[in-house]
Parts: structure tokens; sequence; C-alpha cells
């Protein structure tokens, strides 16, 4: 079966299919400026079994999901903005449009109090992916580092900075470990830290934040970007706040050129390295 979704501009877009039997729910989700809001999720939880479906807004903050014909508790929700809820009857081959959902956010995520933060090492990670001859993926992470952050008066004030043993690189392979932290790799003889400072920190929507800083890796010191979400606030042996962050590096940028080409041109290891931070910090 087919339905249709209207454009913006009112006219009637592409058909979108769906199995017999089911229909099409959707919104369009905004956050309290009226911009759209990328990745909120539509929660459909049927009301008389167990079915449940999911979907995520587009890049326009358009989201779309099929549902079996039945009625529905319909959730429309966002990280760091209170969920919308809705009743809903969809109707089989139907389109049931919700319109406009504008999100408000949720005034239970507290900020931090001005003041430092020191990262827990025992509840903190540091972690990469990397590509092994464009097959498989090789996770490893730091195990040795320390940082610091300060909060200002306004959140945008606040800086960040952590300090990592190179040496401390753990792929779960000696060998392989070995090799990355020999001249090739980290040189970590010469370098002994890789270093990130930031003092630019805008807030993005809701729950997310974006970090501009300076990496300092083998020497060399460039821009890099943390696409960041604040995870709150808690108590426990001290107050804690958490954050979760991710970014990608060239590691040519930091002049680690160290290749072998397998047949047909088929590098080793891939260009593009994957950081992904967990982060607990404790107040001073």
């Amino acid at each position: 079966m087919f339905g249709r979704l209207r454009r913006r501009d009112g006219r009637q877009g592409e058909p979108v299919s769906f199995e017999a039997g089911a229909g099409l729910v959707s919104a369009r989700v905004r956050n309290e400026h009226g911009r759209p809001l990328p990745g909120a999720e539509l929660l459909l939880r049927h009301k008389r079994s167990h079915r449940v479906s999911r979907a995520v807004a587009d890049d326009f903050g358009l989201v779309v999901s099929t549902a079996a014909a039945g009625t529905y508790a319909a959730s429309v929700s966002a990280g760091g903005y209170r969920a919308a809820t809705h009743n809903v009857d969809v109707g089989s081959g139907d389109h049931t449009a919700l319109g406009e959902v504008h999100l408000v956010p949720d005034a239970g995520l507290r900020l931090p109090e001005p003041g430092d933060w020191n990262l827990d090492p025992d509840h903190s990670s540091i972690r990469f992916v990397a590509r092994h001859i464009g097959l498989s993926r090789v996770h490893g992470r730091f195990t040795g580092f320390r940082g610091r952050v300060h909060v200002g008066d306004r959140l945008e004030d606040s800086s960040i900075e952590v300090l990592i043993d190179a040496a401390s690189i753990d792929t779960g392979s000696p060998k392989r470990d070995e090799h990355l932290r020999s001249s090739d790799f980290l040189d970590v003889e010469r370098f002994p830290r890789l270093q990130f400072y930031s003092d630019r920190i805008r807030p993005a929507a809701g729950d997310q934040w974006t970090l501009d800083g300076t990496l300092n890796l083998r020497g060399a010191s460039r821009g890099v970007r943390l696409n960041s979400t604040y995870l709150g606030l808690r108590s426990w042996n001290g107050d804690r706040l958490g954050a979760r962050a991710t970014t990608e590096l060239h590691r040519e940028d930091f002049t680690i050129n160290w290749q072998q080409t397998l047949a047909k041109g088929l590098v080793v290891v891939g260009s593009t390295i994957e950081i992904r931070l967990d982060v607990q910090a404790v107040k001073a």
C-alpha cells in the first residue's frame, strides 16, 4: 500500500509504501524557538499489545513511522526536552499527521554550578575506533589521563583541559600496542602526552553542546570540534556531572603517516579515527 506525505509548500510529496493493515504517523518536531529538532524520536506504543514502533526525525525535524492499525500512545522526545504525548488512532491505509510538535526544555536538567570539576578516571573513558583493511574495526582506549573542567558563571565561559598518557594506549594486543607507541604512530618517547584544551563552548539544542578546542598530538596542534551531550548532575561520593562527546580525527593532520598498502590499493589502517568520550567529573 502507499501513502503520501505533504511537502512544506502544501503539495503532495513522494509516495511512501507500507504494509496492508498499517498506516502512517508523522510529525514535524521543533524546539522552543521554532527551529527543527533533528534526531527527535517518535515512539508509538500500542494500547492493547506490546507492539512498539520507533522513528527518528531527519535534518528538517520530520519524523515518519509506519504502524499496524490500532490505538497508540505517541511520545515525541529529544534529549534535554520534555516529551510531548498524544493518543493516536492509526487507520489502515491512512496518514495521521500530528502536525508541528513544539518541545520545551526540560527544567529538571540542571546545569553545573560555577567552579572546578576534576575528571574521575575510574568512571570515565577515552576510546577510539579505527578501520582495519576496510573490513573490521579496531577498538582501543587510553587508560592513563587526568583533566579539569572549569565551569564559568555562564556555561559558555567554561573551559576544559585533558592530559593523556600516550603510552597508556591499549587495544588488547600487546604487539599492536607496541607498534602504536613507536615512531610510526604516537612516538611516545618524544611526545609522551596528548593535550586537549577548549574554552569555546556553545549550546546546540537541548542537552547538546559544541566544544571547539585544540588537540596537541605528536607535537602538532590542530583544531578539533566535539559534539557533546550533557547528562546532568548526580550526588555520589561528591557532586558529579556527566557528559558524552564524539569527534573524528584524520591522523595525517597530526603527521601520523605510516601506511601499508595491500593488493589493489587497499590500505591497512584507515585515515579517519573516531573518538568517543564518556566523562564523570567531581566537584573540587
